[in-house]
């Protein structure tokens, strides 16, 4: 074994995760604070019941950074980002007697509906939730689209992923089917993966911790990264 194979376990110490309830909160402070507002709260696993990734992260505009992107309270009541569903129709409107159901600073707001998942297919860490399996067995039905009606990406190519000391790493590997169901080509490429198979440069499991490539959504809102055998099936511990 190299002393750089050594280093690299070494330096594999996966961040604790918070309870399930709280996997995948977030607090959208840009500018709230800096306006006398309070940071809104935003769940994935509310949202995600209703919506695939994909409407708004790719239909709205979301970033996947938090923070990174521009969004006004002008913009909100034009209908843009979350004014998109909360208007009243589809969701709670952009209403001063609704201001502190988003704009409150607590990221445990609403936890009490979390119990309405708990029939939901189990997993082992995250939000204890298999949203995979959920969708498959349609126990949830999220909107693929709210207006832009694209067709939904449905590629089935499988990626193996060989790394660089496979006598100690086990292969990973990818599905396009299972992520296209819930993401669009451009939430991935390019500004994360490169299309060319093997022209990523720097995947490997230090910068996935550091919330980079696969650490983008897995570690924040999908699985968390030390569920090994998701990825890789055949490791060996």
């Amino acid at each position: 074994m190299t002393s750089e194979v050594c280093s690299e376990l070494t330096y594999w110490k996966f961040p604790p995760l918070p309870p399930p309830e709280r996997y995948g909160n977030i607090l959208i402070d840009r500018s709230s604070v800096n306006a006398g507002v309070k940071p809104a709260t935003f769940s994935h696993w509310s949202h995600r019941v209703k919506h695939t990734c994909r409407v708004c992260h790719f239909e709205l505009g979301f970033k996947m950074k938090l923070n990174a992107t521009v969004i006004t309270e002008e913009a909100n009541q034009k209908g843009d980002f979350c004014g998109a569903c909360h208007n009243d129709k589809i969701a709670f409107g952009h209403t001063e007697d609704n201001c502190d159901k988003c704009h409150n600073g607590d990221i445990d707001y609403g936890k009490e509906k979390f119990k309405t998942l708990y029939d939901l297919p189990p997993a082992k860490n995250g939000n204890t939730i298999d949203w995979v399996k959920a969708l498959e067995y349609g126990l949830i039905n999220p909107k693929t689209y709210l207006q832009d009606s694209t067709e939904q990406f449905k590629s089935k190519k499988n990626i193996s992923i060989f790394p660089k000391w496979t006598w100690i790493y086990s292969i990973a590997y990818f599905s396009h089917e299972i992520h296209g169901k819930w993401l669009g080509c451009t939430n991935c490429h390019t500004e994360i993966f490169e299309y060319a198979p093997k022209s990523t440069k720097g995947l490997r499991m230090l910068n996935i911790i550091d919330n980079q490539y696969c650490g983008v959504c897995h570690g924040k809102v999908a699985f968390p990264v030390n569920d090994c055998r998701r990825c890789h099936p055949s490791i060996r511990f």
